[in-house]
């Protein structure tokens, strides 16, 4: 480094001295290693943003994935449920297995329990009839 009459410039040392050219040598040592170390630092900062960009990236694809696979799933359970809704109403009307005091509303009503617990979610008046829904049977 070219010595200049600059005097903000630290390798700069006014005394001509040898133990005062050893400090200013040593100064620079220091310099040029805090300035390695803290571009290395920077490097490594560096890569961990991209890394944790590219991470971020792959998550947010992953569940744009999940997502679309979530709302088909629930397209086919909506359609599902409509099919299924429609099966009932045709068959309600010829259904002979419903006593008389137990109406569809009430049988099939979300608030009313009329389902048995050893059915696991079936109609307790289901076992009379075979409704084909085979269209949606795993």
């Amino acid at each position: 480094m070219a010595h200049s009459s600059d005097s903000n410039d630290s390798s700069y040392t006014k005394s001509p001295s040898p133990a005062g050219s050893r400090r200013g040598s040593s100064d620079n040592i220091k310099k040029v290693m805090r300035r390695e170390k803290n571009r290395i630092a920077a490097q490594k900062s560096r890569m961990r943003q991209t890394q944790k960009a590219d991470s971020l990236h792959l998550e947010s694809e992953n569940l744009e994935k999940e997502n679309t696979a979530l709302r088909k799933e629930v397209k086919r359970l909506t359609e599902e449920a409509k099919y299924l809704s429609s099966v009932l109403t045709t068959h309600e009307p010829l259904c002979t297995g419903l006593p008389p005091q137990m109406t569809p509303d009430l049988l099939y009503s979300p608030h009313h329990h009329s389902v048995s617990p050893h059915h696991h979610g079936s109609s307790v008046f289901h076992h009379q009839h075979s409704i084909a829904v085979s269209h949606y049977q795993h």
